[in-house]
């Protein structure tokens, strides 16, 4: 694996049946950029910027938690950020390979990676809410959002290994995913990590580090991620974790969404866990600022104004409890599907 670059396809990867060579993915690369649809040109602008003279790709991140912003990413650190995940997966040449992501993201991008460096046998198809629906293929991999895999439920055991990423997998579904005989995984990373730098089984609670990678944390409890191979010296998180070593956490929260109530330090994502399942639609909390408690606890639900029965708070702690519940539209979100908590609330009816 020491002479694998960017530079060169596996002789075993595929691409919708076909053995393709650079050559003709740089030719694939014209025709989906001229005559192809949205999707496929997005495809054809990446093949393009792999096979070009330049050692690097600039990226956009999500977004999630801020202005999105161009990064610049080596791509010899996707090389090896794809031989990662090889081996963490066990993935091995001639696997069959789904591929329903967008390539204008870092995930998209690097399922292609992967399949020129593992040589992959890799089925392409649009990225759709229902990916599977008109598929009767048998695979051995694919990576996910949750909506995909939700709407997917009942043709997942195709798949024999599944990664679901991008937004966190909420409690109902994965109950759900547990009950399936195949193997399910959610992954933790984002862009500035190129994808997944760490994964756990759904149904436990701890993450484990790919190969090469080791995490601590800081002062404030956030994760801290060292992954020399694909050139990260050190990446300071917004992520409040509980370090169990230096290559398993479980996570907690954000740090930046910490709400101070009366002193009391609350996790949004620890209130919204236990509520799961208690409210059919989509909700998070937050704080807003309060004359007394400095800020209050204040529960967001999508859609029109409904009754909703108090005694589901009784799962909470006597400070968890929200003191005000407020009803938005349509949430706000991220290309990526994540929810966008401070632009939401300013929508709020």
């Amino acid at each position: 694996m020491d002479t694998v670059t960017y530079k060169n396809v596996h002789n075993r990867f595929k691409l919708n049946g076909f053995h393709l060579t650079k050559e003709d993915l740089c030719r694939i690369a014209y025709s989906f950029i001229k005559e192809g649809e949205d999707f496929e040109q997005s495809v054809g602008d990446f093949l393009l910027d792999w096979f070009d003279d330049k050692s690097y790709i600039d990226m956009r991140t999500s977004g999630t938690t801020g202005t999105p912003k161009s990064i610049r990413i080596e791509k010899n650190a996707m090389v090896q950020s794809a031989i990662a995940t090889g081996d963490f997966f066990d993935l091995k040449p001639g696997d069959r390979v789904l591929h329903c992501l967008p390539a204008n993201y870092v995930a998209g991008k690097m399922m292609f990676v992967r399949s020129f460096v593992l040589g992959l046998d890799v089925d392409f198809v649009a990225p759709s809410s229902h990916p599977l629906e008109h598929n009767d293929e048998k695979y051995d991999f694919a990576a996910m959002v949750p909506l995909q895999a939700k709407n997917s439920i009942d043709k997942l055991t195709s798949i024999k290994k599944v990664i679901i990423g991008g937004v966190k997998i909420h409690k109902s579904l994965e109950q759900e995913l547990i009950k399936l005989p195949i193997d399910i995984y959610e992954s933790y990373g984002m862009t500035e990590t190129i994808t997944h730098i760490a994964a756990k089984k759904v149904g436990t609670e701890a993450f484990t580090t790919l190969p090469n990678v080791t995490v601590s944390v800081n002062e404030h409890q956030c994760l801290e991620i060292v992954a020399k191979n694909i050139g990260i010296e050190k990446i300071v998180t917004n992520d409040i974790v509980k370090l169990i070593s230096d290559n398993q956490f479980i996570w907690l929260g954000r740090y930046d969404n910490i709400i101070n109530s009366g002193g009391i330090k609350l996790m949004p994502e620890q209130i919204e866990s236990k509520l799961s399942n208690l409210i059919e639609r989509r909700y998070f909390v937050n704080g807003v600022p309060d004359e007394t408690l400095g800020e209050k606890v204040v529960l967001y639900v999508e859609g029109a104004p409904i009754e909703i029965d108090h005694s589901v708070f009784d799962v909470l702690d006597k400070y968890e409890k929200p003191k005000e519940i407020v009803f938005i539209p349509k949430f706000k979100e991220t290309a990526t599907g994540k929810i966008m908590r401070e632009e939401s609330r300013k929508v709020a009816v």
